[in-house]
């Protein structure tokens, strides 16, 4: 036969028959042989020749204990033949020095592309040749489970598994019918954990046979996972309770809402809301007060107050009692309180953003008519009542850059004094001073030398018969407005007098104010106006009396 089908001799000399225990006494390979195709291609190509059931038949006589001494089927002819092509193919793989005579040893160590094929041929691993002592399959990335039929080679004195990715049982009594075996490394692979300990066979070998494979806890790996538990995991803890100590204490916000305490800000929080307190978002400031523009973490637009005096721990817990108190407070013309801080060197008051300006700024810019005037005092007049009879202890600054527009121009009260125990008498007060900056948009404090006590007699110099010569020059003066203005005045003096003879109660002043917006209602005419100019100056002059 030509070389490329490797020549397979029927014709067996007698020593060929008596070669001990030697799988290769079936067939004599010829010494000129020369393997030119793959393993696949003669398992594909190579077929029994005629005489080889009897020259089976003739070494089983000779060597009963040869492994396919037992066959019964055709097909079990076909296996034996086949084997016997494998077994030329990984003689000579294996690097055995002489394959014609001895088979002693499988080496496919770090030889991944082969290895797997070898290890799929289980007709071969049936058969296996009785010289096989040694098999060598470690470091070629074998996956799935422990290669069971290799240990039909049961002869054998070593074997070597090491360094792949086996995983699963390792079959120990299939293992434990090795008797011979010597030599087993079965270290860095995947095999379950078993309790090896109970198993004589597992004894015959040291550590070094199954180290990181998975069968037996690994000692030292087990020391380190239990030293990372004990130091690790305590200092897991801490720092998990660290930082949400810090959490709690800097960024409640963070935190669930119900874990959160209601209207507490946190300097932290102010900053984060005010980009680190940027000039950009700086929208007021003056002696010891920072005003700014902020977001808070749901999204909604704050103004926070800001003052940065060092004060008292009693001044502390005061200024927290009264801001809970401001919280409280809800009415459409005093403005949202949302939260406050009172750290020891900052504290502060946040309340709900408003787009509009103050209506000071309102007046002198806008130059409005009286009646939207009017309208204001009507909505400041409102949310005097609200807290006069709910929360009767809680003061309030009534002068006009203190009170705020909302985006529909509604006035809001934004600062407020508690506990100061400030008398009706004095609010009134208050009330008419705000009726006459509204009507004459001056600012008794920074245009007049003696403040409001000047101011007062400025006024009371032209009431009633020159009252227009205090109104703002820029209001128009149409219709009934002199006339409303005029009253507006006198019910505005009638408000700053603080000896109780003649100052409305906090029940007369909303009826006085209602007769004032329903005159702004009165369509004007010629005559109306010549006949109310000779009554509103009696009218003054009562008033005066």
């Amino acid at each position: 036969m030509p070389s490329s089908s490797i020549s397979i001799s029927i014709s067996i000399s007698s020593s060929t028959f008596l070669l001990p225990l030697f799988f290769f006494s079936l067939v004599s390979i010829s010494p000129s042989l020369i393997l030119s195709a793959s393993v696949v291609e003669d398992l594909n190509n190579l077929h029994p020749p005629p005489d080889f059931n009897s020259t089976i038949i003739k070494n089983c006589l000779n060597i009963p204990s040869l492994r396919y001494c037992n066959y019964s089927s055709p097909l079990d002819l076909i296996e034996i033949f086949k084997s016997t092509i494998v077994a030329s193919h990984l003689c000579n793989e294996s690097r055995n020095p002489n394959c014609v005579e001895s088979f002693p040893k499988i080496d496919l160590h770090s030889r991944p592309k082969i290895a797997p094929l070898y290890l799929s041929f289980t007709f071969f691993w049936k058969y296996c040749p009785l010289t096989i002592l040694s098999i060598n399959l470690s470091n070629n990335s074998l996956n799935g489970g422990f290669p069971s039929h290799v240990l039909q080679c049961s002869q054998i004195q070593s074997l070597d598994l090491s360094h792949n990715k086996l995983s699963g049982d390792v079959p120990v009594q299939s293992l434990s019918q090795l008797t011979n075996i010597s030599l087993l490394n079965l270290s860095y692979n995947h095999f379950s954990e078993s309790k090896i300990s109970d198993s004589y066979f597992f004894r015959r070998f040291n550590s070094s046979s199954f180290l990181h494979s998975g069968l037996v806890p690994d000692r030292r790996g087990f020391k380190i996972k239990v030293i990372v538990f004990l130091f690790g995991f305590p200092t897991f803890v801490i720092l998990m309770v660290g930082c949400l100590g810090w959490i709690c204490l800097h960024r409640p916000d963070f935190l669930p809402a119900v874990l959160r305490r209601k209207y507490k800000f946190t300097p932290a929080m102010l900053k984060a809301a005010t980009g680190g307190f940027s000039a950009n978002n700086l929208v007021g400031k003056s002696e010891g007060v920072d005003i700014y523009r902020g977001s808070v973490r749901d999204g909604s637009q704050v103004r926070i107050e800001i003052y940065r005096d060092e004060v008292s721990g009693e001044e502390r817990r005061r200024f927290t009692g009264e801001c809970e108190i401001l919280v409280q407070l809800r009415h459409k013309n005093i403005v949202k309180v949302v939260g406050w801080c009172d750290n020891r060197r900052l504290r502060a008051i946040v309340t709900e953003w408003t787009d509009g300006e103050n209506v000071e700024m309102w007046v002198a810019g806008s130059a409005p008519p009286w009646k939207q005037r009017l309208k204001i005092l009507m909505g400041v007049l409102e949310a005097m009542r609200y807290l006069h009879e709910q929360w009767p202890h809680v003061g309030y600054d009534l002068r006009t850059c203190s009170i705020l527009l909302s985006n529909n121009r509604q006035p809001l009260i934004s600062r407020f004094r508690i506990g100061d125990q400030i008398s009706n008498t004095r609010k009134i007060y208050k009330y008419g001073i705000l009726v006459m900056e509204m009507v004459t948009n001056k600012r008794p404090r920074e245009e007049f030398e003696r403040g409001e006590e000047e101011f007062i007699e400025w006024i009371r110099m032209h009431y009633p018969e020159n009252a227009h010569m205090v109104f703002d020059e820029r209001m128009r003066k149409t219709g009934n407005t002199v006339d409303q203005a005029t009253q507006g005045i006198g019910l505005g003096l009638m408000c700053l007098d603080l000896s109780r003879k003649r100052q409305p109660t906090f029940d007369e002043i909303p009826s006085m104010m209602s007769k004032l917006s329903d005159l702004c209602r009165v369509p004007s005419s010629p005559d109306y106006k010549i006949s109310h100019g000779g009554k509103g100056h009696g009218h003054g002059r009562n008033q005066s009396r």
